[in-house]
């Protein structure tokens, strides 16, 4: 089943050797990674919208080296025990970046029985083309899209996954389904909190995210923490995929760089919020 819908007119696609095709005929080529670019060019505030292929290269190999693996795992657990009374669940990665989260929760479902569907999409199609390149089954359907014009149909989803990504409340509560699931990570206070104090001459905790949307209720907040040395080249490429990277002065990036090894404590909380029926 194609999950992904026409970004001009709405329309299902239909999935051929080369290209995605709705019934008026609206075509989206597909890559040779097997993804298809669905951001319109009234979404392209950029000449090359989201993470550079320095930025995704940058996070491939510090994710690589399993250094957020212990929320990855926490991810797949909370996820399969959510959709464990599910049938043919349809899950949806939003700003899925390299991929990292979303194969990792497609193999923590087929691991538990759960014959799942799943989407995912980033505005970088340097991301996507990462991402894709690295699902030799082709078991994901990955695009390049926006979250704020996803090209998903009306209440498709069981499951919505948002790792550090934009939060967009309206095309979110749009495309869950009533009953279903939106799982939202966020930082915890103390998250990369050793490298902060390199960085900036006075540190700070990240301030505790807890926030009502329209069209959900708040059901648990689930912390995981733990502690990471990172040395060497990684040091950088963590730094690269944090925004930190954007906004940290010339100063504390000099120092940063002359760091052999840092430790830091991790901190991600998954905030669990379920859709519920709109008002009649």
């Amino acid at each position: 089943m194609e999950l992904f819908r026409c970004p001009v007119c709405g329309g299902a696609l239909t999935r051929t050797p080369q290209a995605l095709v709705c019934q008026k005929r609206h075509s989206f080529d597909l890559a040779a990674q097997g993804y298809a670019h669905l951001l319109s060019c009234g979404r392209m505030h950029a000449k090359i919208p989201g993470d550079n292929k320095e930025m995704v290269a940058a996070r491939r190999r510090f994710l690589d080296t399993g250094g957020y693996e212990p929320f990855a795992d926490a991810l797949c657990r909370l996820a399969a025990g959510l959709l464990c009374c599910v049938p043919h669940p349809v899950v949806v990665d939003a700003g899925c970046g390299e991929g990292y989260y979303t194969r990792r929760v497609a193999h923590a479902l087929l691991h538990a029985g759960l014959d799942a569907s799943i989407a995912a999409f980033d505005i970088s199609k340097f991301a996507v083309k990462a991402a894709a390149g690295r699902d030799a089954q082709h078991a994901i359907q990955w695009a390049v899209a926006s979250s704020f014009a996803i090209p998903l149909a009306d209440a498709c989803a069981d499951m919505l996954i948002n790792v550090f990504s934009p939060m967009a409340q309206q095309e979110f509560a749009r495309i869950v389904k009533p009953g279903g699931f939106f799982l939202f990570a966020v930082p915890g206070p103390m998250h990369l909190y050793g490298l902060k104090q390199v960085l900036y001459e006075h540190p700070y905790e990240n301030a505790v995210q807890h926030t009502e949307y329209p069209g959900f209720v708040f059901e648990q907040r689930v912390p995981v923490q733990a502690e990471l040395t990172v040395s060497g080249s990684h040091i950088l490429d963590l730094f690269a995929m944090t925004p930190y990277y954007w906004k940290t002065p010339r100063g504390g990036a000099e120092r940063l760089a002359q760091c052999e090894s840092i430790t830091t404590p991790l901190h991600f909380d998954f905030l669990v919020y379920r859709r519920v029926e709109a008002p009649a």
